[in-house]
């Protein structure tokens, strides 16, 4: 202990450093731990959903959403969560859902305010449609 202190006296710029790193890490720490919102591989989401009777849900574009889909997702583009018009996905409150972009970056947005409007469980796709792709997983163009 005696050790500690005098490295600290003798090297507080040092020391400075080290602590603020330290609390950086709590709290980067903490408030991953506390956010509403999972990130999740591919094949995790799909466990997650088919296990709770969840669904994927789309923030693309419609025209995004026509060139290639999750099958079975719904489509929800971003506008309409800014606007509350939740009506789409109002009877997954409840169940896992998995919001999906193109590359994860606007879902965690989306995540936040369906968070916020009382849905209990809900995720991110990690790297979005890209990595939906990039892992050879189905694509639909139905609907």
């Amino acid at each position: 202990m005696q050790e500690i202190l005098e490295f600290v006296r003798s090297n507080p710029m040092m020391s400075g450093i080290w602590v603020v790193l330290l609390v950086a890490l709590i709290v980067t720490s903490v408030r991953s731990a506390m956010s509403p919102s999972k990130d999740l591989e591919p094949q995790e989401a799909t466990v997650w959903v088919n296990r709770g009777n969840g669904v994927f849900v789309d923030i693309r574009s419609k025209d995004e959403f026509k060139k290639g889909h999750i099958h079975g997702s719904i489509s929800l583009p971003m506008e309409k969560i800014k606007e509350k018009e939740l009506s789409a996905v109002e009877k997954f409150k409840e169940a896992p859902i998995v919001v999906v972009c193109a590359t994860g970056m606007t879902a965690k947005s989306a995540v936040s305010q369906l968070a916020a409007e009382g849905f209990s469980q809900v995720g991110v796709l990690q790297g979005g449609m890209n990595t939906w792709r990039s892992a050879k997983l189905p694509v639909s163009q139905k609907k």
